[in-house]
């Protein structure tokens, strides 16, 4: 069954009047119009040629930034649900179900899904576009109309056809109400932002101050290393010694914030579409059992009838408990990801201080330099490809612990329910005996090695014996003879160490910020290597100590220069002036000139 399109309705007399993924391409002309508009407001850094020849521009049609990849820590939990607000856009991709031209070629549908993953942005663009903006009267105004609309489009459409094909009733309740949430909560953000810029502005006749390049928190960090350590140390609670220990001398920043919200909507997403899928293959197994079973009963075999029945009664019951069993451990998985996503942010965290103390032994040999290039593009795809491997760890954990459920049912509970349970347990005995012996006999090899084929201590006060080997006849013969028992027994260790690796891996598919390559090959993993090209850029960018220097530096060049009474003083603030760059340099040229007049005698002739 092909998966239900974006609006597609269960019942077919139902008639809705919205489309929403014809309405994301209409909603590119309003998102454009508000870029346009925040363009105009913003101004650039320069005079360029175009300011020469149209005087009105004066430096304005500026590039909107949509949100500060790096060192970005205000308005963090709203750029957080901006993202939530496209988890539903951002999940048709993962889906596939967004694709414009659908006839295209096969080696183009990469190229397309390139172009699907432009126009998403682009619709989603304002909501980003007009919570960083400086002109925070008129980013809420059209910040405010624009979610209004989406989210007046989303409820009619909710309403309309409120069921679907896919989860059944109320299935579009249940897969939009996260995006939802996050709208009230834009919503609510605009209005607020709207009221208190208009409070300052027009009641209190007050200008914005201008912003500084240096946070607070990262000032108190600063702070905290000029102090001396306390001589004892506070005593902590247990969730501060076993789970998280808040440090309000550290801020995430805005990438890593929205990436956990977004992850965590998406996940949410993901379980409800991967139930419409159980539902469809539950569905299909049971209709082929009733279809065996009215085959049988419409024939005449009595030949082998028998076996046929337990086949199906074995079908049944296999049905039954994988279905048990994969219920089971979604919740499993779904927790196993969601500490992930938190686990994440902690080991962020852990690995920034540990770069801003300058300790870099926790990082591999080929990641103690990292290239420039790397890191910029590693912080352009962190979040992207964090979220994916989320939902892809979530699949293959889901698979492999469904795997180990149905295992142990068919191992252990089966057999006791069936009255087998002596059996099991003899046949379970038999294995721990055999797995212990094995143990034991590598544990008396390490015994036997110690006793007898070591000098004994140096000093009484020595842990272990010193690595030099004593009666070394008996030594040879006793390693002769456990070489060939050793053959047998490597074929079960690397059995386990392939079974090790598959379950390790599979555990920590989901984990971008630890490696599951061996030593050496840590940069064949580029999801590690994601991680830390981002950590870099992090640590150079945002670094406290490092911009608190920078933040001191320019306060007292600016102090300085206030002091510093100059003749160029008028000279100064060039920008406020709607004169031409050429006209500038002559005056600047002329004043120079009548009051050093022996550098005319340097002047190129013409």
């Amino acid at each position: 069954m092909a998966s239900p399109k974006f609006g597609q309705t269960k019942n077919e007399t139902c008639t809705n009047s919205i489309d929403l993924e014809l309405f994301l391409h209409y909603s590119l002309l309003p998102s454009v119009a508000i870029i346009v508009v925040l363009s105009c407001l913003e101004k650039r850094a320069r005079r360029s040629l175009i300011d020469e020849k149209c005087r009105l521009l004066n430096r304005r049609c500026g590039v909107v930034i949509p949100l500060d990849s790096v060192g970005a820590f205000s308005n963090r939990w709203s750029l957080g649900f901006a993202f939530g607000a496209t988890a539903n856009k951002v999940m048709i991709m993962f889906s596939e179900g967004y694709r414009p031209g659908q006839l295209m070629p096969q080696w183009a549908q990469a190229i397309v899904l390139l172009i699907g993953a432009t126009e998403v942005g682009l619709s989603s663009y304002p909501f980003f576009a007009c919570l960083s903006t400086r002109f925070q009267i008129a980013g809420s105004c059209l910040g405010f109309l624009y979610t209004g609309t989406w989210f007046v489009v989303m409820i009619v459409d909710i309403v309309q056809c409120p069921h679907g094909q896919a989860v059944g009733d109320y299935e579009k309740i249940i897969f939009y109400w996260p995006s939802l949430l996050c709208h009230i909560f834009l919503l609510g953000r605009f209005v607020y932002t709207f009221m208190k810029v208009s409070w300052v502005r027009f009641r209190m006749d007050l200008n914005q101050e201008e912003t500084s390049f240096l946070e607070v928190h990262q000032a108190q960090y600063v702070q905290q290393l000029m102090k001396k350590p306390p001589l004892e140390q506070p005593q902590k609670f247990w969730i501060q010694r076993k789970v998280y220990e808040w440090d309000p001398h550290f801020h995430f920043p805005s990438r890593m914030i929205s990436m956990a919200v977004l992850a965590i909507i998406c996940l949410y997403m993901f379980v409800v579409m991967e139930f419409y899928v159980y539902k469809i293959v539950s569905h299909e197994l049971k209709t082929l059992e009733s279809e065996i079973e009215t085959l049988m009963a419409s024939s005449n075999i009595s030949r082998n009838i028998s076996g046929i029945v337990a086949s199906i009664q074995n079908l049944n019951e296999f049905v039954d408990i994988t279905e048990g069993v994969w219920i089971i451990t979604t919740s499993t998985a779904c927790l196993t990801c969601v500490s992930y996503v938190f686990h994440i942010l902690a080991c962020y965290r852990k690995h920034m201080k540990r770069l801003w103390a300058g300790q870099k032994q926790f990082l591999p040999l080929v990641f103690s330099k990292c290239s420039s290039a790397q890191s910029v593009a590693a912080i352009a795809r962190y979040s992207g490809w964090q979220i994916a491997y989320i939902l892809w760890g979530y699949l293959i954990i889901h698979t492999v612990q469904c795997l180990f459920g149905v295992l142990f049912m068919y191992s252990f509970v089966l057999p006791i329910k069936n009255g087998l349970g002596i059996e099991m347990v003899k046949h379970l005995g038999t294995v721990i005996l055999t797995i212990s012996i094995v143990i034991g006999l590598m544990v008396l090899q390490i015994l036997t090695a110690a006793i007898f084929f070591l000098q004994p201590k140096i000093l009484q006060t020595d842990k272990e014996k010193p690595l030099a080997l004593d009666n070394r006849k008996v030594f040879h013969n006793f390693n002769y003879f456990l070489f060939f028992y050793n053959v047998m027994l490597g074929l079960s260790a690397c059995l386990f160490r392939l079974l090790s690796s598959v379950i390790v891996g599979a555990w920590l598919i989901a984990r971008i910020d630890r490696t599951i390559m061996p030593k050496g090959y840590e940069a064949a993993d580029m999801g590690f290597r994601t991680w830390i090209g981002m950590l870099f850029l992090d640590h150079y960018h945002t670094n406290p100590t490092l911009v608190c220097f920078c933040h001191i530096l320019v306060a007292k060049t600016r102090e300085r220069q206030q002091q510093r009474g100059t003749y160029y003083q008028h000279f100064r603030n060039v920008t406020d002036f709607r004169v031409s760059n050429k006209s500038r340099t002559r005056w600047l040229l002329l004043y120079t000139l009548l009051n050093n007049p022996s550098l005319s005698a340097f002047r190129k002739s013409k």
